[in-house]
């Protein structure tokens, strides 16, 4: 029950009973209900951001939310060593099989590329772990990246290292006349006594004299060009497209043993030394082109005679005696 309130009226000497009125009565009313409301607003809000009063969904989410951490955690771990062991193999790439294949390495500029243009991880942003998440998205995108460039580079190395196989079949690295069915080597590769107007000119081969019939050697891999007399003094003459830009020349030949068309191998017999076209004396000049340049033949010998054997030749083509064509 409310209390009663009086007051004092002077005039009449007397004390009279205080009357609320209804409309100052019902705000006080209404302004207690407002703050009711609202400190009862603000303890639901402290009520369901305290953790002492979470549901079981909101214990769901959170030990869903630490699981996830977790994971992005062991993930960047797992990024860490497949980060080393790139490194690694980009590091042999650069270093063994880019230098052995004569390639130029990659750059760390091109491996560590990032992605230009949009914003592609927009979706990702305004979450409480959205740098976390951003962030390891970022790394493994990259890593993929990296991985992409190294899977590409290994397979031009095994390109390269098939083409390194046949360039080493290809190139002319033996005698076109072995050793044991030679007589001498009557010239070399440079300026000599032309035997017919005895006028000094460059001889671009190298002269073997042997016997007539004495086999004569594919020096590599390739395809018999010619097998004919076209060219004006070589007489029967056999030419070999080796690719990687290599061509040998067999020339005074007495009979072929191939034909245009036929692909050969190092050490298959082509002909048969003679003396046809213009030659003095049976025997075979044979000539390597790189690139349509003539170039010293005796560069090329390293797959059939030893060091002992290479000074020998060398001291012999070196000579300035006389051509035999």
């Amino acid at each position: 029950m409310s209390k009663v309130k009086y007051y004092y009226d002077s005039e009449n000497l007397a004390y009279k009973r205080i009357k609320t009125k209804k409309r100052k009565k019902f705000g006080y009313i209404l302004l207690f209900l407002v703050a009711s409301a609202l400190f009862g607003f603000l303890g639901l809000i402290l009520l369901i951001n305290t953790p002492y009063f979470e549901t079981p969904k909101d214990k769901l989410l959170t030990s869903e939310l630490e699981s996830m951490k977790l994971n992005y955690k062991l993930l960047n771990k797992k990024a860490d060593l497949m980060d080393e062991a790139l490194k690694a193999i980009s590091e042999r790439d650069n270093n063994i099989y880019r230098i052995y294949f004569n390639t130029s390495p990659i750059t760390e500029e091109e491996r560590k590329a990032g992605f230009g243009g949009v914003n592609r991880y927009r979706d990702l942003e305004g979450y409480n772990n959205s740098e976390l998440i951003i962030n390891t998205s970022q790394r493994i995108d990259g890593l993929m990246k990296e991985l992409a460039i190294q899977s590409k580079s290994l397979d031009d190395i095994v390109t390269l290292g098939k083409q390194k196989e046949k360039l080493l079949a290809a190139i002319p690295a033996i005698q076109p006349v072995k050793n044991e069915d030679l007589k001498r080597m009557a010239s070399g590769y440079g300026y000599r006594n032309d035997p017919f107007t005895k006028i000094r000119k460059f001889h671009y081969g190298m002269d073997f004299t042997a016997k007539t019939g004495t086999p004569i050697f594919a020096t590599g891999d390739g395809v018999v060009l010619k097998a004919d007399n076209s060219l004006s003094g070589y007489g029967n003459h056999i030419e070999i497209n080796h690719g990687f830009g290599y061509i040998t020349l067999y020339a005074h030949l007495s009979k072929y043993n191939c034909r245009p068309g036929q692909r050969v191998k190092r050490g298959d017999i082509i002909g048969y030394v003679g003396s046809t076209g213009r030659s003095e004396a049976p025997h075979l000049h044979y000539e390597v082109l790189k690139n349509g340049e003539r170039i010293n033949p005796i560069n090329f010998y390293y797959g059939s005679i030893s060091a002992e054997e290479y000074v020998a030749i060398s001291k012999l083509a070196n000579q300035e005696n006389q051509s035999l064509d």
